[in-house]
Order: structure tokens, then C-alpha cells, then sequence
């Protein structure tokens, strides 16, 4: 059986990802802003894939 997810924990993981990729950027070029927006980015995707992870349990539960 398959686990379905839902938009908002794609979403999240996806941020995730980016804010990764964004902070490495930022710290590879000296660049703090850009190096803390990855890290915004992160801490933003995985609140969003939490959300995700509350409202499949939810649903799942009624």
C-alpha cells in the first residue's frame, strides 16, 4: 500500500531543499543574506511539511 502525501508536505520538503541549496550558496560566497534566507527557507519548509504531516494524520484518524 502506497502512502499518499499531501501538497503541503511536497511543499515543504521541496523548501526545504531550496533553503539547502540557497544557505550553501550563501556560505560558498560569503554572502549572509543569502545564507540566512536558506536557512529561513528550511525552517519555513519544514514547519509547511509538519502542517503536512498533521493533516494526514487527521484526515487518516476520521
Amino acid at each position: 500500500m502506497r502512502k499518499m502525501v499531501n501538497k503541503d508536505q511536497v511543499a515543504g520538503v521541496a523548501k526545504q531543499v531550496k533553503g539547502s541549496v540557497k544557505q550553501a550558496a550563501g556560505k560558498a560566497t560569503g554572502n549572509r543574506q543569502t545564507q540566512a534566507e536558506g536557512t529561513a527557507d528550511k525552517i519555513a519548509g519544514k514547519v509547511q511539511k509538519a502542517y503536512g504531516d498533521v493533516k494526514d494524520k487527521v484526515k487518516k484518524a476520521l
